[in-house]
């Protein structure tokens, strides 16, 4: 009886320890970095393609700019773009989304690459009979395969009793793969325009994107400060600002860069948007907001 009395004591003093160990591998969890720059040097080019008219085909270049040989898997996601610009991972089309990956070819389908080099995937439309108009959009996706070793291979001799735990960061990056058909249009208008203006920070402007139209709009933002005596000064610029299908909303805030020795307390902010694609620059629209 008093042999049984100690091994229970035992056991119970073993499940404290264990407890205490997971505790602290739990907490280690939650503090540990993680680190994805081995599986991050992917450099692609371009960063979005659109099939529109006559364009048939494409190519997208990767390229290694890190220092390990990196693998990579392709296929297709869709996603949904919120109206904060994040975007959500979707398997059935929101109202008015529909998708592009069943009219497009591309090969291949996944891609070894050496420390510099690089490679292209080709992409093909495969436009059928009756499509309805509109815009197509899906996002190619390109995910890191992790460098596995064999089992068995640098084994090392461990405590059984512990507890042995290995994070392996999955890298994965997206690009945006849209197909218009038929004539389509679309307009930006900027509303809600506003300074926040916070202690110890840099201000920042706040602004909303209303879209309009049957196709995404993709642009560059501008703002401007113009001083009381007239004298304008960039003070901001954000690049490849999109609001997708069927998104009509899009809300948005950017810190601005005030250059030392310029006061903003009174004059204007001039706000522009417009778009970026060079061989049809337009202006989707430009407002200003007045400071006081």
């Amino acid at each position: 009886m008093k042999i049984k009395s100690v091994f229970i004591h035992s056991k119970q003093l073993r499940s404290v320890f264990f407890m205490k160990r997971i505790s602290f591998v739990l907490l280690l969890l939650l503090l540990l970095p993680v680190f994805t720059e081995a599986q991050g040097d992917l450099l692609i080019t371009p960063r979005r393609v659109v099939f529109e008219g006559n364009n048939q085909r494409e190519e997208i270049t990767l390229a290694n700019t890190g220092q390990d040989t990196a693998s990579y898997s392709i296929s297709f996601i869709q996603y949904y773009m919120n109206d904060d610009g994040s975007f959500e991972e979707v398997t059935d089309p929101k109202p008015g989304q529909i998708f592009a990956d069943s009219y497009l070819r591309y090969f291949p389908r996944s891609v070894e690459l050496a420390p510099g080099e690089s490679q292209v995937v080709r992409m093909q439309v495969r436009r059928k009979p009756n499509m309805a108009e509109g815009e197509y959009r899906s996002h190619l996706y390109f995910r890191a395969v992790p460098d596995e070793k064999p089992l068995g291979e640098n084994d090392l001799k461990v405590d059984s009793t512990s507890i042995g735990i290995k994070l392996t960061p999955i890298f994965g990056i997206s690009i945006p793969i849209i197909l218009r058909i038929g004539k389509l249009s679309a307009s930006v208008t900027l509303s809600d325009l506003k300074m926040e203006k916070k202690a110890d920070t840099p201000p920042r402007l706040s602004l909303v994107f209303n879209r309009s139209g049957n196709r995404s709009v993709y642009g560059d933002l501008n703002v401007y400060y113009i001083s009381p005596e007239g004298e304008e000064v960039s003070v901001g610029i954000v690049r490849g600002i999109a609001v997708y299908t069927p998104n009509t909303v899009r809300r948005f805030s950017l810190q601005l860069n005030i250059p030392e020795g310029v006061d903003i307390s009174a004059g204007k902010l001039r706000v522009k948007y417009t778009s970026s694609n060079e061989a049809e620059s337009k202006v989707y629209d430009e407002k200003e907001l007045i400071l006081n």
